[in-house]
Formats: structure tokens, C-alpha cells, sequence
């Protein structure tokens, strides 16, 4: 539970119909396990006690009578264990019959949720034996105790302010307006519901979308038990499927027709992080609910959830391929729309033969085919310098020569050199004035070379460049427009592959393909034996790290300990802990030093949930301080 994560389980139980004691002792030994598995909350399916065919035993005492008995008993026996759990019972209470998901913590029943919406139709006839729950909940006396009973109910952990949960029960998630919806505007963060979903062709499916679906709606986390094998098969089949989601992700899913436990943890400071910054998530203003205090302690979780290493990566291959011919029409349409306004006659790209740059060419080739303007209207500008190899050189000019764009070669050495005279500084002090001269040089170049044909710059430089601040000022850090400003690095690699997987000219294929096995580099300093000398991920660190910690950072903010506790995950056996540690240092303090680049950059498309554009999602002021980030991450070390 450090750092917001709750280990979660959804349980179905193997029953047996009406037979209450084996159903009980089936309850138990499934407590017992899921709390040993380190469960904080432990959800079982609706009606579980009893099983949900009963049908007309239902009216049965007997069978309510048992029902009552095994409930206490069940609450008895979880005396002792640090769980919330929620066990579905029929409840009789004044006469009537209610469809009820009990609350148990610590031996005691806390409440008790009626289901509010009672299927009627198809296979269900529910309305026969129960009754609706009442519009507002109330306390009855059961068991000695008075205990809340009704809907909605809301259970809050002491000690941890951001748990607090609600139930629904089966048909009120499939509901217009399921009672989820108020629990999450009155601060529930988690919402369980006991279920007994029978199996139907295609309900899979529509069951998970749903429930993610809801999770997503409310920014919440969702458990969800179903009834299973045991139940009775006179006309239906239950499949037992589970299902735990958060904010639209299935964390994890059981597999139909198979009863047992699935497990995984849901992340409630996330789900507070993100209702914060979500003006449309409205609180309720009248908070109208029963709240209840339940006991937990507050322990590390072990997780085992996954996080994805490549966060802004899909991992399908067709998704990767959908999400790259997105992006690549997003970029392409942003240009072609600041194309079209600023009335240009041309598109100027330095190329240096890198990923960056390549990208660029391709979406500006893309954005003059949606326009139908001749390609030839693209000017290609090669600036080779000190740092240049002929492998980036060659790239470069075969790359916009197989697009059809119009190659210009300006050599920038000369201009370089006298540079350097006239403000005094010696070319062999390969310091940042030397580089930094270089990247200014080329953008005078390309800007002057603009205003000569009518055109416009096309920005080359990525989001993960953007974060790191790995940009000269007013370098490579300006443009016109920036096609790639909200791309990450991990993903330009993806988009560039896309690119070259499809393409029908089998040269500019080979092209891009030794593109994208050329080493990441700015390449301003002098090459060694021919072969690039400086490589940018020696001297800032794997930009698969930076982009993991750039994803939860903004997307989610997570704290720099967060982060590194998840990434030693994330990366298990990719990286080892001390250079996790070492470049998450190195994150903060540029992400905080260097937002002065970022607070003046030009416009740009903005692609996925993360950006950095100051005019939207991010604005930050240039001169914040690092130290509590610094603070935050020292409470850890490689060696925890």
C-alpha cells in the first residue's frame, strides 16, 4: 500500500446450490488464502452464500435463515485478518428480500449494499424473490449491531485517506445510470462489484469493455466477481470471469470457466492524481452517502501488475502499426492545415541523416501529398560540418532524393571557422560554444533559405529531446513549425520503421533502414577513425529511460520514488538498479532546469496524452526548483 498501491482480488469460489455450509467453508478458505496472498480488499461473486439459482428457494427460511447464520460466521472468521471484504448474501430485513453485497472487516460487518436495479428480462426474473433496495440507506439492526443498510455505501480506510470504496452489485453497472457514478462524486476511488453474469456468445468481450469502460468514466478502480461453475446449469452456464480494471487498463482478467482467485493492484494515488487534473471529474457538492471507517494497515505491496517498459509503445504489432499511421496523419494534417494558412511556397528541413530529421522529411512529403503540392517544393538542406560522417551524409542525400525533394547542400564549416574569430574562440576547444556555434549556424541557414523560396522551416527536434532540454537555444531548439514536438524518442524509432516497413521504394527502404541502426547523435564533434564520436545516449542517458520517467512523470506525477520503484520493474533485467537511479537523477534536474527551452517553443501537433507544448499541457515555471524532487528520490537508494 506504499506510494498508493492496493493489492486487490477478485475471487469465485467452487459451490454448491443451497448447500450454505459448504458454501461458507468455501468463503473462508478463499479469505484465508487471498489475505495470506497480501489482499487488502477481497471481493467474492453475488449471492455466493447461498448461490445465485436458488430461484424460488428464495422464499425458502430455511434457506434465508442459514444464509443469515453462515454470514456471521463468515464475518467471525475474518477476526484478525487486514482485509475489506465484500461476500454476497440474500437478506431478509423487515419482510422483504434484498440482493446484498456485505461489507466485512476484522470480524465485524460494516454494511450492508443493496442492489439497486433487478433484472427482469431474457433469462433473469429477479423482481419474483427480491425487492429493489431502498432510495437511501439506513441502519438495521443484524447481529447484534446496528449496521448501515442500503445503497451506496461508502467505506473508507483509516490511515489511508485516498482508499475509499463502494459496491454495486451485477445489473447495476449495466444500468443507464449505475450506482458507481455518485459513490465516485462522493470520493470512492475504488468500486467492487458482486456479480453473477451468465455467458452468452460475445459477453466476454462486451464485459470487459464495459467494465474497463466504467473504470475509465469514473477514474476509478474496478473489482469485479463473478459467479462461476457450481452454479446451476438448468438453463445457464456462469463462467466465473473476473475482472480488475483502473481508469480504462484490465489490470488483470481470469479465464472463463476456470473458478479461482485473480490478484493485482490498483493504484489509488494515481486515481486521485488524475480526477485532480480532470476539470469535467466533478465532485459531489451534498454528500448524501453513509460513510463508514474500516481498519487496514498500511504495508509495502509487492506488485505484480505490469508497467510497460516502452510506455508510449504498443506492444502488438498491429496496434504499433495502427498507433504509427496515426501519428504520422496527425503530423502530416497539423502541417498541412499551418501550410495552407501561412499561404507557403515551400517546406525547408535540415537533414542530417538521423532519426529526427528523417521523420520530419517523411510527414512533410506526407503533408505536400494531402495538399497535391509537387514534392520538388521541399527543400532538403545538408549542412556538413566537423562532426559530419559520410554514412549520416550519404543517408541524408539519398533519402530526400527518393522522396523527390529538392536537395541543397550548404557546407557550414567556413562560416563556422570565421564565427569562431570573430568571438575569440579556439577551434580546438571542442566546448559547448563549439557545438552549440554549429546547430546556430544551420538554423540561420534554413530560416534564411525559407524567407528566399516562401517557405517555412519544419522543426525536427522530439519530446524526449524537449524534456532532457537536448537542444541548442535557438538552434536545432527553434523552427516554424514542429512536426515532431510531441513525439517521443522511443516511438519516433517505431514511426521511421512504419514507414520504411510500407514503403514501395525498395532504395528509400534500404535508406531508412541503416537510418535506424545509425547511432543516436548531434554528431558536432569531430568523428574518430570515420565513425561518429559522440553519441547522445552516453552522455544523457537511454532515452527508453528517459521516456519511461518522462510517462509517469507527467501523465500520472508520480514522485521520483515512485517512479524508480517502478521502473526496477519495468526493466528488470535490462538495466540494473544503480544506473536506473543514475539517470532518473540526471532526469529531474534537467527536467527542471531546462524548461526555459521548452517555455518558448514553436507551435506543434500534439499527438498522445503526454506533451509539452507550454500553450497546453504543460506550464511550468522556468525557474522552479528541483529540491523536493531531489529530497523525494533520496528516501530510496539502488541498494533498497
Amino acid at each position: 500500500m506504499r506510494q498508493g498501491f492496493v493489492k486487490v482480488a477478485a475471487v469465485t469460489p467452487d459451490i454448491k446450490v443451497a448447500d450454505v455450509d459448504y458454501n461458507k467453508e468455501q468463503i473462508c478458505r478463499l479469505i484465508d488464502e487471498t489475505v495470506a496472498g497480501g489482499a487488502k480488499i477481497v471481493v467474492f461473486p453475488e449471492l455466493c452464500v447461498t448461490g445465485y439459482t436458488c430461484s424460488d428457494l428464495f422464499t425458502q427460511d430455511v434457506l434465508l435463515d442459514h444464509a443469515r447464520e453462515a454470514l456471521l460466521e463468515i464475518a467471525a472468521h475474518t477476526e484478525g485478518k487486514d482485509a475489506l471484504i465484500f461476500v454476497g448474501v440474500p437478506l431478509s430485513v423487515e419482510g422483504e428480500l434484498y440482493n446484498v453485497a456485505a461489507a466485512i472487516n476484522r470480524g465485524r460487518i460494516l454494511g450492508l449494499t443493496t442492489k439497486t436495479f433487478l433484472p427482469n428480462y431474457g433469462e433473469f426474473y429477479e423482481m419474483r424473490q427480491f425487492r429493489e433496495g431502498p432510495e437511501a440507506a439506513r441502519r438495521i439492526l443484524f447481529g447484534g449491531e446496528y449496521v448501515p443498510f442500503g445503497p451506496q455505501i461508502i467505506f473508507e480506510a483509516k490511515g489511508m485517506e485516498n482508499l475509499i470504496v463502494a459496491a454495486e452489485i451485477c445489473e447495476d453497472v449495466w444500468s443507464p445510470i449505475p450506482p458507481s457514478i455518485e459513490a465516485a462524486r462522493e470520493g470512492a476511488t475504488i468500486i467492487v462489484n458482486c456479480s453473477a453474469s451468465d455467458e452468452t456468445i460475445g459477453k466476454e468481450a462486451y464485459r470487459e469493455s464495459l467494465i474497463g469502460g466504467q473504470s475509465a468514466r469514473l477514474i476509478a478502480g474496478y473489482i469485479y466477481a463473478n459467479a462461476g461453475e457450481g452454479e446451476s446449469t438448468t438453463d445457464l452456464v456462469f463462467g466465473g470471469h473476473n475482472l480488475i480494471a483502473e481508469n480504462g487498463t484490465i489490470l488483470a482478467a481470469s479465464k472463463r470457466f476456470e473458478n479461482g482467485v485473480i490478484y493485482s493492484e490498483i493504484d489509488v494515488n494515481r486515481l486521485v492524481s488524475e480526477r485532480r487534473k480532470n476539470t469535467t471529474f466533478k465532485a459531489s457538492e451534498n454528500r448524501v452517502l453513509v460513510r463508514v471507517p474500516f481498519e487496514i494497515d498500511i504495508t509495502s505491496t509487492m506488485l505484480t501488475r505490469k508497467f510497460a517498459s516502452r510506455p508510449f509503445v504498443p506492444s502488438e504489432d498491429a496496434e504499433r502499426a495502427k498507433r504509427c499511421e496515426e501519428i504520422l496523419t496527425i503530423q502530416a494534417m497539423g502541417l498541412k492545415k499551418r501550410l495552407e494558412h501561412t499561404h507557403a511556397k515551400s517546406a525547408v528541413v535540415g537533414i542530417s541523416g538521423g532519426l529526427d530529421s528523417t521523420l520530419a522529411l517523411l510527414v512533410t512529403a506526407k503533408a505536400f501529398d494531402a495538399l497535391g503540392m509537387d514534392r520538388k517544393q521541399i527543400i532538403a538542406v545538408t549542412m556538413p560540418c566537423f562532426g559530419t560522417t559520410d554514412r549520416t551524409y550519404n543517408n541524408a542525400c539519398k533519402m530526400s532524393l527518393s522522396l523527390g525533394a529538392a536537395l541543397q547542400e550548404v557546407p557550414i564549416r567556413d562560416a563556422v571557422l570565421q564565427h569562431f574569430k570573430d568571438i575569440g574562440h579556439d577551434p580546438e576547444d571542442h566546448s559547448v560554444t563549439y557545438e552549440n556555434s554549429q546547430a546556430r549556424e544551420r538554423t540561420q541557414v534554413i530560416m534564411d533559405i525559407a524567407n528566399k523560396y516562401g517557405g517555412m522551416v519544419i522543426g525536427t527536434g522530439d519530446m524526449s529531446e524537449l524534456a532532457l532540454g537536448w537542444a541548442t537555444y535557438n538552434g536545432d531548439h527553434m523552427s516554424m513549425y514542429g512536426v515532431n514536438a510531441s513525439v517521443p524518442k522511443t516511438l519516433v524509432r517505431h514511426l521511421v520503421r512504419y514507414y520504411a516497413d510500407t514503403a514501395e521504394d525498395k532504395e528509400l527502404q534500404a535508406v531508412l533502414y541503416d537510418v535506424l541502426d545509425t547511432p543516436v547523435s548531434p554528431e558536432l564533434l569531430p568523428p574518430k577513425d570515420g565513425k561518429i564520436a559522440q553519441k547522445t545516449e552516453d552522455l544523457v542517458g537511454p532515452y527508453e529511460l528517459h521516456d519511461f520517467f518522462l510517462y509517469y512523470f507527467l501523465r500520472f506525477g508520480y514522485a521520483p520514488s515512485k517512479i524508480y520503484r517502478i521502473a526496477r520493474y519495468a526493466f528488470n533485467g535490462e538495466y540494473d538498479d544503480v544506473t536506473i537511479y543514475k539517470w532518473l537523477r540526471t532526469f529531474c534536474w534537467r527536467f527542471f532546469s531546462q524548461q526555459f527551452k521548452r517555455s518558448c517553443l514553436p507551435d506543434g501537433p500534439k499527438v498522445g496524452t503526454v506533451a509539452l507544448s507550454p500553450r497546453g499541457d504543460w506550464r511550468m515555471p522556468s525557474d522552479a526548483c528541483v529540491a523536493s524532487w531531489m529530497r523525494d528520490l533520496e528516501t530510496v537508494s539502488p541498494e533498497q
